[in-house]
């Protein structure tokens, strides 16, 4: 939100520098987050001079040129070259001196040099409105007012002030801070002074020849509707103070009545809006809900597709404008406007917000409406924006002001404690300070006791409902560098579930960084597109985009897309990692859990002189999950095939049958739903479970055997379904103490072998902590684990 200070000032009496006025907003809740120096014309009219042109000859080498001398005040006269067919002598004229730098009004600024023009020195220029950025207007130069005086800057004549915009980075709850009127009462209240509105008392009904009928047939979504209309009005430019005001906070002038209504908005906060009063057909308002489907052209010519929940403002047979968001394109204030009918009103927050997001608006009376604007300042700014209009188009008041009210909305009732508010402060505040702070604030006091107050908070006021509302209004005014700080804090010592799971997300993420990976955080909103199962998917009702319409159910294509957005810009070798949580919903229950996800794709080392890039591989994965499970100390992890459809091939590690961690190749179908290209390996980890199998484990000290370890090797036929899995199960149920390490270092598949038949050799590392093993300990292991391979897997080892 852009605040102007010269505007503020409008409204209180202060001698506070801008940066001052910064810092008490900043203090009182209103986060200023820029302050800059802003001029309403562009360069400010900087080096621009008031002159005397004292003679004017025709210059002799040019029919359209003339040599003029001009009086700058400084003593000696200019001898300025001037093309314009109005210059003549006796004029006070504005003077671009020789170093000022020109800023047109349209085209790029540019230096006054000192130089010759058809063989005649010229020592400057005379301007013209638009070669100094004042108007539109080349007929010829600006001649001004006898009463000029020479020498003096020209900004001064036409009364530029600088200026200073704030940019405050408001909060969704402060609506009533969306104006200057608004800003000012936060600094009225801080600094203990009043607020000056503006005079309203000229206001008077001219005539009642321009009556236009309303009809509000949704009340609920329109509690208070008013209007007046306006005859006789030239629609025309807006005059340059109004132009200047609007400058300085960003908003582009349209013309005059358009602007004034803008300045009220800005000015009260209360948004307007002016109908062309012959384009009202049936001479009808009707403020009511369209048909679903209902066609409707808005002011940007875009015809929108109405929802019945939309509210719109309608004369007796078409809709004219979407109320609160946007003006219709047939209705608004044209150049050939005579009459007008000014629309102030109160809507139904809730209602313009869905509109607004529905039909993707954003507009200055939106934000306004849909944050909650004050019903008790309609018909006063209605009132201003008529004199306003009556200023700047002229015109005359051609009806009552029509005010529908049925229901007034009442003010909050609110009940405060002394003693809570010095609990909740942490602070003891002199009950005189409170109920100072609370008058400033526009907050009325019903009746006081020894204990607190009873209050009447004003409708405007839409955050401060409860008590604590009040209290946290109390403390920014009073200010939070005002609370005192102990040197001492006491608190109470909870314990917190170990392990903690931060500590283990900090513990993998050490792991993969140190490993050359990257975390990234995704959105958890993504397209529908992506949902394995639509039904279970968590919807948004009122998605901000069709790419952000449900909650995530898995963590692939979050990263798939960082892949792919990675891969575009040619950074093609990518080690990823992220924690985050997936969704679902099933018969009406929501679910949220844990996971923990790692991508890799491209090269795990780039070429060098002695070496070629390598690939990222199947098994470069399962080592990361291999290690990650060893880090945590997690074994005697069940092995299986994965048959999840998002990978091409993969295994899944399951522990008390459910699945802890299932990796591999992402298959084809997943990468091009993601604009992928290239392969890509995935793991994906239930964090939840993680969390749990770690805090069930304990840490257990082992001295490191100081006897050697032995291997043994077996080579055997088994059949093509039976995995090395499930060889490793059988190999660590037969000898728990003294097996300390199961791989498989050759795989056989082919014509030599019977059907259906594979060839496996396996390594088996024996070792025992307390002795050196002996050939016939050695032997007897082995034997049992011949057997019971025979037995379960229907093994046959080949001698």
């Amino acid at each position: 939100m852009k605040i102007s200070y010269n505007w503020l000032k409008e409204f209180i009496h202060i001698d506070k520098t801008p940066q001052e006025i910064s810092t008490i907003l900043t203090g009182t809740g209103l986060e200023v987050e820029s302050v800059e120096k802003v001029q309403a014309i562009p360069g400010g009219l900087e080096g621009l001079v008031i002159g005397y042109v004292k003679e004017t000859i025709q210059h002799p080498n040019a029919d359209r040129l003339k040599v003029t001398k001009v009086d700058v005040g400084t003593g000696e006269d200019l001898q300025i070259v001037c093309g314009a067919n109005n210059v003549a002598a006796g004029q006070k004229v504005v003077v671009a001196t020789v170093g000022t730098t020109v800023h047109p009004t349209s085209g790029e600024p540019f230096p006054i040099n000192k130089s010759k023009i058809r063989g005649e020195v010229s020592e400057g220029m005379i301007c013209a409105e638009d070669e100094i950025g004042l108007g539109t207007d080349h007929a010829g130069i600006m001649v001004l007012a006898a009463d000029a005086v020479v020498g003096s800057p020209a900004k001064n004549y036409f009364k530029l002030n600088d200026d200073y915009m704030y940019e405050i980075g408001l909060t969704p709850n402060r609506a009533d801070a969306v104006s200057h009127l608004g800003t000012a009462r936060d600094i009225a209240a801080f600094l203990k002074i009043g607020i000056t509105k503006p005079d309203i008392s000229a206001f008077k009904v001219d005539n009642t020849n321009r009556v236009i009928d309303v009809v509000v047939e949704n009340e609920q979504a329109s509690p208070r509707y008013a209007g007046v209309t306006i005859s006789g009005i030239q629609v025309k430019e807006s005059p340059q103070w109004l132009k200047e005001r609007l400058a300085v906070i960003g908003v582009r002038s349209i013309n005059n009545v358009v602007d004034a209504t803008n300045y009220v908005l800005h000015d009260l906060g209360q948004p307007l809006h002016a109908f062309d009063a012959d384009a009202i057909k049936g001479n009808k308002v009707i403020v009511r809900n369209c048909p679903e489907g209902t066609l409707f052209k808005t002011l940007d010519d875009v015809e929108r597709k109405l929802s019945a929940d939309d509210l719109m403002i309608c004369n007796a047979e078409t809709p004219m404008c979407i109320a609160g968001v946007f003006g219709g394109a047939e209705s608004g204030v044209k150049a050939t406007t005579t009459s007008i009918f000014l629309e102030s009103a109160y809507f139904n927050a809730v209602s313009i917000r869905k509109t607004a997001k529905r039909h993707g608006l954003k507009t200055d009376a939106s934000f306004r409406f849909e944050r909650g604007t004050d019903p008790d300042m309609v018909i006063f700014a209605l009132k201003r924006a008529a004199l306003l209009i009556k200023e700047v188009a002229g015109g005359t008041i051609s009806s009552n002001i029509i005010d529908l009210y049925p229901n007034p909305v009442a003010p909050f009732d609110v009940d405060l404690s002394y003693s809570n508010v010095h609990r909740l402060i942490g602070q003891v505040i002199p009950h005189e300070e409170i109920k100072n702070i609370i008058k400033a604030l526009d907050i009325e006091i019903v009746s006081e006791s020894a204990e607190g107050l009873i209050l009447k908070v004003p409708p405007y006021r839409v955050d401060v409902t409860r008590d604590v509302d009040v209290i946290e209004e109390i403390l920014r005014i009073y200010g939070y560098n005002n609370i005192y700080i102990p040197t001492q804090v006491r608190a109470s010592l909870s314990t917190s579930p170990r392990p903690e799971k931060d500590t283990v997300q900090n513990l993998l993420s050490d792991l993969l960084t140190a490993n050359g990976f990257n975390e990234i955080m995704s959105n958890s909103l993504t397209k529908s597109a992506y949902a394995d199962n639509l039904d279970a998917a968590v919807k948004i009702l009122n998605p901000l985009s069709s790419d952000l319409d449900v909650m995530r159910q898995t963590m692939l294509y979050s990263g798939l897309e960082a892949i792919a957005y990675n891969q575009n810009r040619q950074n093609a070798d990518i080690k990823f990692y992220e924690f985050g949580k997936v969704y679902s919903v099933k018969e009406d229950k929501y679910n949220e859990s844990q996971r923990f996800a790692i991508f890799m794709s491209g090269a795990t080392a780039s070429a060098q002189w002695n070496q070629k890039a390598t690939s990222a591989t199947f098994y470069n994965l399962k080592a990361i999950v291999d290690g990650i499970l060893q880090k945590l100390n997690i074994t005697d992890v069940v092995v299986e095939d994965s048959t999840c459809k998002k990978l091409a091939y993969g295994l899944n590690y399951n522990r008390n049958n459910k699945t802890l961690v299932k990796f591999g190749q992402v298959a084809t179908a997943a990468l091009k739903k993601a604009d992928v290209d290239k392969d890509v390996f995935y793991a994906d980890f239930s964090f939840d479970q993680l969390l749990n199998i770690v805090k069930k484990n304990k840490i257990v000290y082992q001295d490191t055997s100081k006897f050697p370890a032995v291997r043994r090797d077996l080579s055997m036929l088994i059949d093509k379904d039976v995995s090395f899995g499930q060889l490793k199960q059988i190999a660590q149920r037969t000898e728990r103490k003294l097996l300390k390490e199961i791989n498989v270092f050759d795989v056989y598949e082919g014509d030599k072998l019977p059907a259906g038949k594979k060839s496996y050799a396996l390594s088996f590392i024996l070792q025992d902590s307390e002795k050196t093993l002996t050939d016939k300990a050695i032997d007897a292991t082995m034997q049992k684990l011949i057997y019971n391979l025979e037995k379960e897997a229907g093994a046959s080892i080949r001698k």
